[in-house]
């Protein structure tokens, strides 16, 4: 063969007889990725070819035979088995759904969800880790419920990347490149059938161009911008190339994309579509933080200023945060993002609007950095974590943004993440669910049912783990053959795991702070229980590491190295690029889940919820969700030491705790059989996890949450911003303008609260009387409470509460200037020291919360 620099690819798709359109119209919705009849009508076409194709219904009619279609379109059962699927899923797109119940003046019709990454089939690589899986999962069960939302992402030529590991255990990274023509992925067009082009101003007079990929995740539209196209300079043609690759530049010009050029190519998809323009936007980490910006420069168009648009973008903007560390937010040099924005890529925004809205500095001073989450923080007026302790540390992380009030006041709430239980739970269990129990939705099902038998359900948990074992012999022999090409396999990776030991899995991404080789800081303790003759343990593991950081390559090595010891390798395997094809069959098939990571770096770890919608028992620091969902019974905790001890001891505290469960706890459960060779003990636990957590850890319920909570009240104050030419809005701007001019002003002159002096009891009523000078703003502009609780050390009020005083009388001409006297009253609920101050803040109803302005006054 002639040797050639580069191979150029284009897919050829088949020549589908008319008898099998069905199954081309199934194949272009990514509803077959959970929807389990189509999934295995597609793998009745040819179970090898279907298991060769990573389970792509596309990719699978590429590769089948014509002489195999022709078979199948002379097959009636089969040709009425496609079209009835074919029916079932025109019926799922149309009918109304959970989200057509509410009330239609309330739900808005179309939201937006912006994204870098969305990991929704194995077929589609555009993911890196839990962040987008997340939000594939989002758009999933957003389908499911009927709520109009579209995704907005990129398309990754090369993904993220492909992972294999060399013969000494390092992490080897390639980047085959993917062919869109060979997914379930069209064009947006225009009117004329030409594809319809994204144009973003560059700097040197340069345009970036991106046409948009289009796909439906069932009843979700998902656009995806692609920067190479041949209008674009050779360089900006790369701007799409990876997911999160490249240096700070190349990661601009990404967000850049994606955020601006996503509004523009949302535009585009509603233009030609004639679909409704979203109302609400859903900012998913701060990727995508500059849609708001894109938003502005379209409001600035239609006659409104900076301020005036920003109130509108921020009340129908949700910002979701996923990083508890500042570690791992976006941040650019001032210098760079200068050089990107000008007039010609956002018309009639100010640069120095865009920096004030990324700038870290609280006091307006110039910070020489741009952080995209302040951004989204400052652009969105709904903010949330990813779990309860997450939400806790995301007001302690970000509270400079709001000096002046306590951490419990920061207006950054909370939506625990879910997981698509479609997707997740293994066909196995779902039979089960439905044969007993009549549950096709195995969140739904009474999971606490004579009707399943112990017998039962340890039968499908038993086949669970042999299909992993066999699926990892297989990725090992595979990974053998990549590292070690050439020599004779082996007669010991036929053997390599048990499918009758307990199997404990781990995989995540590889960042230190998940502590991938925490399990290895007593090598001889771990091998001991590895290895016990009456009670085994085999380890499964995978997790990728980001191609620049050598230190979690090393983390890889050391755990591949210490695996490859004759006498452990049956025991502990290392399986390689960890994907979502990989997972589904890696969470079903372990016993226990095991993530350690150090406290609280964890924003949520879904990992462990997939595990436990299947049966696992987790095994965990008390971090992310299972700080909130352990109960004692549903697995074990971790105990953490604090970040009060160092490092290395804190490391030493958890593994020793580690080892102690597994040794003495969770193996000889296991192990305890009744005469039939069924843990009645184990299996108690395993009921307990599947009735308790499976529809709390469902996507299903996250989904619903952020409607209620979020999406509903976004939609009506943007539609009370936006109504009557934006009067609303106008209105806000000037108030907001008016309260901060005046507010260095503000001040409790006075507090008096009377019969505090005289012993009073509990149950008692109390007078508090304040005056205020307000600096030439009216009582009504401002909310002034007296706060109370328990004095403790310090200035600290613990337990505190709050009421509101209502203005008694107004007194002028003083020295120093109006004074405002509001007045109310208090009872005493508990008894012991009790301590108060009074603070004003400003007061509007179209501020989400009083503390939207970071604005207080408190009395000194």
């Amino acid at each position: 063969m002639a040797r050639v620099k580069a191979i150029h690819r284009f897919t050829v798709r088949a020549a589908v007889p008319p008898a099998l359109s069905a199954l081309e119209e199934l194949a272009a919705n990514l509803r077959w990725a959970w929807h389990q009849p189509t999934r295995d009508l597609f793998g009745t076409v040819s179970p090898r070819q279907w298991q060769d194709t990573g389970h792509d219904p596309i990719a699978l009619l590429a590769a089948v035979s014509p002489e195999r279609l022709a078979e199948l379109a002379a097959d009636p059962s089969f040709v009425e088995r496609a079209n009835r699927q074919r029916d079932d899923l025109n019926d799922y797109l149309g009918s109304a759904r959970w989200y057509q119940s509410l009330p239609k003046d309330q739900a808005p019709q179309s939201i937006a969800y912006f994204s870098p990454e969305f990991g929704i089939a194995e077929a589609l690589p555009q993911y890196s880790g839990g962040l987008g899986i997340l939000a594939g999962d989002h758009l999933k069960s957003a389908s499911d419920l009927g709520v109009p939302l579209v995704g907005v992402g990129l398309f990754y030529r090369a993904g993220y990347f492909s992972q294999a590991i060399s013969a000494d255990g390092w992490q080897q990274e390639s980047y085959p490149e993917l062919d869109p023509d060979g997914l379930p992925l069209s064009v947006l067009r225009r009117a004329d059938g030409t594809a319809a082009l994204v144009e973003l101003a560059m700097p040197d007079d340069r345009i970036l161009h991106a046409r948009v990929w289009r796909t439906m995740v069932g009843r979700v539209p998902l656009l995806l911008l692609d920067a190479d196209v041949p209008a674009n300079d050779d360089d900006l043609r790369t701007v799409t190339d990876r997911l999160y690759g490249g240096g700070a530049e190349h990661r601009l010009q990404q967000e850049l994309l994606l955020g601006i050029g996503g509004v523009r190519a949302l535009k585009l998809w509603a233009e030609y579509t004639g679909q409704e323009k979203p109302c609400v936007f859903h900012t998913n980490e701060g990727h995508a933080g500059f849609l708001g910006l894109e938003r502005i420069c379209d409001l600035i168009a239609g006659g409104l200023t900076f301020s005036e648009a920003l109130q509108v973008v921020r009340s129908g903007t949700v910002f979701t945060t996923h990083t508890p560390v500042a570690a791992g937010i976006d941040r650019f040099e001032v210098t760079l993002v200068e050089r990107y924005v000008s007039d010609g890529l956002l018309p009639g925004v100010n640069l120095s609007d865009v920096l004030a809205l990324g700038s870290e500095a609280i006091d307006g001073a110039p910070s020489g950095v741009f952080n995209m989450a302040i951004m989204g923080l400052r652009l969105g007026q709904r903010a949330n974590g990813v779990s309860k302790l997450h939400g806790s540390v995301s007001r302690r992380m970000f509270s400079s943004l709001w000096p002046g009030f306590d951490p419990v006041e920061v207006p950054i709430g909370s939506v625990t993440n879910g997981v698509h239980a479609p997707t997740w739970t293994d066909p196995m269990l779902t039979a089960l669910a439905s044969e007993k129990l009549g549950a096709a939705d195995t969140t739904l099902a009474d999971w606490a049912s004579d009707a399943v038998s112990d017998a039962d359900l340890w039968s499908v948990r038993s086949r669970m783990r042999e299909q992993l074992v066999t699926d990892a012999r297989r990725r090992v022999t595979a990974a053998w053959h990549h590292a070690n090409p050439g020599r004779v396999i082996p007669e010991w990776l036929g053997a390599v795991l048990d499918p009758g030991i307990l199997t404990i899995g781990f995989a995540r991404r590889v960042p230190t702070y998940k502590r991938l080789t925490l399990m290895l800081h007593d090598p001889e303790r771990l091998r001991a229980i590895l290895l016990n003759p009456q009670r085994p343990v085999q380890l499964v593991i995978a997790g990728k590491s980001h191609p620049a950081d050598d230190e979690g390559k090393a983390l890889i090595q050391k755990l591949v190295r210490f695996g490859q010891e004759p006498g452990l390798r049956e025991h502990l395997v290392f399986l390689p690029d960890y994907d979502i094809g990989m997972a589904q069959i890696l969470y079903p098939g372990t016993d226990v889940w095991l993530n350690n990571p150090l406290r609280p770096l964890e924003a949520c770890g879904t990992s462990g919820m997939k595990a436990a919608l299947n049966g696992s028992l987790n095994l965990s620091i008390l971090d992310g969700w299972w700080d909130e969902y352990f109960d004692g019974e549903n697995g074990w905790a971790i105990p953490s030491a604090g970040s009060s001890v160092g490092a290395a001891e804190r490391d030493a505290i958890e593994a020793t705790a580690l080892y102690e469960l597994i040794e003495h706890r969770i193996a000889p459960t296991f192990y305890e059989r009744d005469e039939n060779g069924i843990p009645r003990r184990w299996l108690h636990s395993i009921r307990h996890t599947l009735a308790t957590l499976s529809g709390e850890l469902s996507a299903d319920r996250m989904v619903r949450q952020y409607v209620q909570e979020l999406y509903l009240p976004a939609a009506e104050f943007e539609r009370r911003m936006t109504a009557d030419d934006y009067a609303a809005a106008r209105e806000l701007a000037k108030w907001k303008a008016r309260v901060s001019t005046a507010w260095p002003g503000v001040r409790v002159l006075e507090v008096q609260l009377t019969g505090a002096d005289a012993a009073p009891e509990v149950g008692d009523t109390l007078s508090a009387t304040a005056r205020v000078k307000l600096n030439g703003l009216d009582p009504d502009d401002v909310s002034v409470d007296v706060v109370f609780g328990v004095s403790r050390d310090g200035n600290e009020l613990a337990d505190a509460r709050m009421r509101h005083l209502y203005p008694a009388s107004t007194g002028a001409g003083e020295a120093d200037g109006v004074a405002e006297v509001f007045s109310g009253e208090l009872v005493l609920k508990r008894a012991g020291s009790i301590g108060y101050t009074v603070r004003v803040v400003p007061r509007n109803d179209l501020l989400a919360s009083p503390a939207e302005m970071g604005l207080v006054a408190v009395a000194e």
